[in-house]
């Protein structure tokens, strides 16, 4: 039983989708047929009758009548035949025959789709005939006043184209013809033969325009002012070379005759009408004049800085030969006392070396002045050179003078310094000597008798030949480091001893009442007379301190006031 219920349920399934393909097909069928009947109630037959308002005759009938027969065709053949074959699919769909209505209906909107693309080719055309004939119709009435312009132009200025004048009438005349031309092609409706010629005609009057705006100012520089420049330039080379400029290096002679040749061919070529390549080789030859007049004008700066630059170059030269004598000459005798590095010997070897090149090179630029072949240009890169070693050298010599210099300036310097250093010492053992104190602890009296021992070994040292500064620099370092440090500690040891003695005489009045104070100040006195002066402070100090704790501020107190 329920295979028969499943039976009936799939037959009935079968029968809706079927109705709704169905469905689908008529509905497919309907929008091609509103397709086609859209076609047909197109007006294109009106849009075609546009034509009319141009000359039917030519090439413009026969594309009429090729557009009225396709219309004609569409209507009476190819639409009707898609009515049969949109019946067809609807039988086909009755039928359910599946394939054979997707076969038709995609038959049918190619059909359709072709059709469109016809009478879009046809308006596509229609449009171009018309546009051509108003945009051509609209170019050549422009080019009529611009024609009779060009034909002004040519009969006011005449004598500014010479021969050419002729060329460009000619070529006005020929577009004036071709104006006709229009006229006739346009009469036997040749609308878009019509409009080559005048797109042809407008880039004909564009260039002649050209050509005859531009002749005058290229025959005037190719007929008059290139020549004039170049005879003015080779009368300028004679008179330099006369003059004694070296220019005939330059070779600029033979190239100014090629110019002249050149020239002469472009003007019989500019009276024919032809411009090609005119404008390019005049602004090359133009050009090329103008370095000419540059390099002369160099050439001639050149040469004039040469003969004012050479004579005092060659003075410093001089004079740094005489200061480089001198300067061995002391060098020879700062050898004898003193003991050169290595390194500033070196660096007078440099100096002369590079001095000789200088010389070198003087030398040969005088020689290149004299052969008559170089070019000042070339001698004055040579001097500046030359000046700019000379510079170089100047510098370093001064340098190396002062560097020398400096050597007996050290020695002056560490004799006033060793002098100071002397009498600091001497300042220091008087001072001591003067003050109230029982004797001078032993490791001060000691640092006296070392720092007068480095002091004088310092002064044996600049009495030796030669003489070493950089052994006199680093003794005379010492020295005054262990003299000053030496004067300090004994104005410290001055005053620890003249502070002390207050200490223990302020203590004293304590001494009868307090016999351990009185032992240690024995002690501290002990110390005292044996310039143990720190020890005898201290010990004082701390005697006091237990008596009367707030005494040893009092006292120090008091030596600030008095300080």
């Amino acid at each position: 039983m329920k295979y028969v219920i499943g039976g009936i349920l799939l037959l009935i399934v079968l029968f809706i989708v079927g109705l709704i393909w169905r469905k689908r097909v008529y509905d497919e069928v309907d929008r091609l047929e509103s397709w086609k009947m859209d076609i047909m109630n197109r007006r294109v037959t009106d849009e075609l009758s546009k034509v009319k308002s141009l000359n039917l005759s030519g090439e413009t009938q026969e594309k009429f009548e090729a557009w009225r027969n396709r219309w004609d065709q569409i209507l009476t053949k190819e639409l009707p035949e898609l009515e049969e074959d949109l019946f067809d699919a609807e039988e086909a769909a009755d039928k359910y025959q599946w394939n054979r209505v997707k076969k038709v209906i995609a038959h049918t909107e190619g059909k359709l789709e072709g059709i469109e693309q016809n009478i879009k080719a046809m308006f596509d055309e229609l449009e171009v005939l018309l546009n051509s004939e108003e945009s051509s119709r609209l170019e050549m009435e422009s080019i009529q006043p611009e024609l009779k312009e060009l034909s002004k132009t040519l009969i006011q200025s005449r004598h500014q184209f010479s021969r050419a004048v002729h060329v460009y009438e000619r070529r006005v005349a020929e577009l004036q013809a071709q104006l006709s031309d229009y006229e006739q092609l346009t009469d036997q409706g040749d609308y878009l033969e019509a409009n080559e010629l005048a797109q042809r005609t407008r880039e004909e009057v564009v260039k002649l325009k050209t050509d005859v705006e531009r002749f005058p100012l290229f025959y005037k520089k190719a007929n008059s002012e290139l020549p004039d420049q170049l005879k003015e330039l080779t009368s300028g080379l004679e008179e330099m070379e006369q003059e004694g400029y070296r220019v005939s290096q330059f070779e600029f002679l033979p190239e100014i005759h090629n110019f002249e040749r050149s020239l002469s061919t472009m003007v019989a070529k500019l009276e024919q009408g032809d411009q090609e390549d005119v404008e390019k080789e005049l602004t090359e030859m133009e050009n090329r004049v103008q370095e000419m007049y540059q390099l002369l004008e160099k050439e001639a700066i050149a040469h004039n800085y040469v003969e004012k630059q050479y004579g005092p170059l060659k003075s410093q030269l001089d004079e740094l030969d005489y200061v480089l004598e001198l300067t061995e000459k002391e060098i020879e005798e700062i050898q004898y006392t003193y003991q050169l590095d290595e390194k500033d010997i070196e660096t007078y070897r440099s100096l002369k070396t590079l001095y000789n090149q200088l010389k070198k090179r003087l030398s040969l630029v005088y020689d290149k002045r004299q052969d008559g072949q170089t070019s000042f240009v070339e001698l004055r890169e040579e001097l500046e050179r030359t000046q700019e070693q000379m510079k170089e050298l100047k510098e370093k010599q001064k340098f190396f003078s002062e560097n020398v210099q400096a050597v007996r300036k050290d020695e002056r310097e560490a004799i006033d310094k060793l002098s100071s250093m002397e009498q600091l010492l001497l300042d220091t053992h008087r001072r001591l000597k003067r003050s109230n104190l029982p004797g001078i602890p032993h490791s001060l009296y000691e640092d006296m008798k070392e720092a007068s021992d480095r002091i004088d070994d310092v002064f044996q040292c600049l009495d030796q030949q030669p003489l070493d500064m950089a052994t006199v620099s680093r003794k005379l370092e010492e020295s005054v480091e262990l003299t000053e440090k030496l004067h300090e500690r004994a104005d410290q040891t001055m005053e620890t001893a003249e502070f002390a003695e207050r200490v223990i005489q302020y203590a004293n009045r304590y001494r009868s009442q307090h016999p351990l104070l009185a032992a240690k100040l024995l002690e501290a006195e002990a110390e005292f007379r044996s310039y143990r002066y720190d020890s005898a402070l201290k010990l004082a100090g701390n005697a006091l301190n237990e008596v009367d704790p707030k005494a040893f501020s009092r006292i120090e107190e008091k030596e600030q006031v008095l300080a």
